[in-house]
């Protein structure tokens, strides 16, 4: 990635000693990224139900479809031990840049965490992941990939 076109990363203040992975990305900020960086991959770890139910991000404009890999698999919420043979298969790879994005942004830290440790990547995960937190009635949808208005489809 061309230092002009590095994205400007939002880290979590408390996180940021320990950051293991290249960064926090927001929505708008990871679709940049993905646009400005034709070999990028977007990873959904979020779970099969999640996808079929809450729909999936949608980067199709971008001439590219998201990995669907779980992190943990539904209904048991196991460790996927599969994770990063099934990302080295969507052709993850030392200096090609990952997007990795969950229900709200937790789950894809794990897995960005563990695609760097693999040494693939630059690993980012997208701050708020598809849907973010609840709000007061909770319902998500109003943060997040959803709630900042880029491309989805209903799973």
């Amino acid at each position: 990635m061309s230092a002009a076109r590095t994205p400007r990363l939002t880290r979590i203040t408390s996180r940021e000693d320990a950051m293991t992975y290249a960064g926090d990305l927001t929505p708008h900020e990871a679709w940049k990224l993905l646009e400005d960086e034709p070999d990028a991959i977007l990873v959904d770890v979020r779970t099969e139900a999640e996808w079929r139910f809450t729909g999936v991000p949608d980067a199709s404009g971008l001439g590219k479809q998201p990995a669907l890999i779980e992190w943990v698999t539904y209904p048991t919420m196991q460790r996927n031990e599969g994770f990063l043979d099934q990302l080295k298969a969507t052709g993850a790879e030392p200096g090609r840049p990952i997007v990795f994005l969950c229900r709200s942004g937790a789950r894809s830290i794990g897995a960005a965490e563990a695609a760097t440790a693999a040494g693939l990547g630059p690993a980012y995960n997208v701050l708020e992941g598809f849907e973010g937190a609840t709000d007061e009635h909770g319902h998500r949808g109003w943060q997040g990939w959803k709630g900042a208005g880029l491309p989805w489809q209903q799973g």
